[in-house]
């Protein structure tokens, strides 16, 4: 069975549904489908989270008032017969009914997570009563009944397949199996959600627990680019990539993936395919355990990057002083993304500023702080063993133009990457697709 995975905008609209519908049913095979909020759902119910805790009901009330005149014109169009109609409108009237009440009481993060995961909760009820509408032997399972998390907030991958199984084996002779993406339920039986990589998270959580063909993953554009297509010209889609070299480009800026979220995946040895629903012909990107030999595959950037120097004489030959400083990094929660060393002095780079004071305090008991900001990595990823003689020279060639703050390479078998200003990014980025891609 392959589990198929669709976004906010894929299900964006009526029309957008019926064509999701003709694609997840035109093999005729078995599948299991996993469904995003319509697109710009999420953001209204965060912002009817917003007033809440404001404590302002009324302007929850309006936004809600407007949220389900929005639906219940969505369900004009979606369906053709009274009895679906009717079906569907009576649902979708308890789940705005639901939003109401938290305006009467006291509200708080568990009650947020409840409100977030409504939409979710309404599109795919939409879409299994439009399959059932055409005659689709079409079962919706609630991910409620089997996707958790632990005490650490991350899946729970033996309780998934099992209740998963079960649930599986109460609701036989499917030919559509659908869900709801995001969101679960925690270690304690609340409603809560998979935050990174959402939807994406539970394709793959599900595609390992049932041992899927593969995974596919649906968006608006046809899989992951050699660079990124917003800045640079000539971009084409990379059609295979390795499971790390996906993880590396989804870190440092390709939206269209999150690095975690095909961690499951990769264990379990299942492909995961970014397709077009767009263009469904469209070969997209295959990524699995595969490495293609010998090629660069794509580049990427990071914005937003802070990078801070420690000079210190004292550091030479002191034992433990790595330690210390990483310690500083964990104590305010701030992760690194690239690190340089020397006999006198360490740079790295942080993507998230709001404890670089206290940072910055505490690691000038240790040395001289320098602090560099409006910075971006960018990254190459490929086949970059070491082993492969001229192929980081390929990169630092086209970076011959570009002031250069930090170079990382040896991390992995699969990334080097430069710290650079950001007002030099778009120059870096078209030179290196020029001589690693155009030539």
């Amino acid at each position: 069975m392959k589990v198929m995975k669709f976004g906010g905008t894929s299900v964006g609209t009526p029309t957008r549904m019926k064509d999701v519908t003709k694609l997840v049913t035109s093999s005729g095979e078995q599948v299991f489908v996993v469904f995003s909020a319509m697109s710009g759902t999420t953001n209204s119910l965060v912002e009817i989270s917003n007033y809440l805790y404001k404590k302002n009901p009324e302007g929850a009330n309006e936004v809600i008032n407007k949220l389900e005149e929005k639906y219940m014109q969505h369900v004009e169009e979606l369906f053709s017969t009274k009895e679906w109609k009717e079906t569907t409108r009576v649902f979708l009237m308890d789940v705005f009914k639901y939003l109401r009440s938290f305006t009467k009481e006291l509200f708080t993060s568990f009650e947020e997570k409840s409100i977030v995961a409504q939409g979710e909760i309404m599109s795919t009820n939409m879409i299994a009563n439009y399959m059932k509408e055409q005659g689709i032997k079409a079962t919706l399972l609630s991910a409620l009944d089997f996707m958790r998390t632990d005490k650490n907030a991350e899946p729970d991958p033996t309780y998934i397949k099992e209740k998963l199984a079960a649930v599986l084996e109460d609701n036989q002779g499917a030919q559509v199996y659908i869900t709801q993406g995001f969101i679960c339920r925690n270690a304690y039986g609340e409603i809560d959600n998979l935050q990174r990589g959402g939807s994406d998270y539970s394709a793959s959580l599900i595609g390992a627990a049932i041992n899927a063909e593969e995974i596919q993953i649906w968006t608006d554009i046809d899989g992951m680019h050699n660079n990124d297509p917003r800045v640079v010209e000539k971009t084409e889609p990379v059609h295979q990539l390795h499971f790390e070299e996906a993880a590396e480009l989804a870190y440092f800026g390709a939206k269209i993936l999150h690095p975690t979220c095909v961690q499951p995946a990769k264990f379990a040895g299942i492909p995961v395919r970014l397709l077009n629903t767009m263009d469904p012909k469209a070969e997209g990107t295959t990524i699995s355990n595969y490495t293609e030999k010998g090629k660069i595959k794509a580049v990427a950037a990071k914005d937003n990057i802070t990078a801070i120097k420690i000079k210190s004489s004292r550091m030479l030959l002191a034992t433990g002083f790595l330690r210390k400083v990483f310690e500083i990094f964990e104590s305010y929660q701030t992760a690194i993304d690239m690190v340089c060393t020397s006999e006198v002095g360490v740079s790295m780079s942080i993507d998230n500023p709001s404890r670089l004071g206290e940072i910055v305090d505490e690691l000038k008991k240790y040395g001289t702080v320098t602090v560099d900001r409006d910075m971006c990595i960018i990254c190459v990823v490929g086949d970059l063993d070491w082993s492969n003689v001229g192929f980081e020279t390929l990169a630092t060639e086209a970076m011959k133009n570009i002031p250069v703050r930090m170079i990382s390479y040896g991390g992995s078998n699969y990334n080097i990457s430069f710290l650079i200003k950001e007002s030099d990014k778009k120059r870096a980025l078209q030179s290196l697709s020029d001589t690693l891609f155009n030539n």
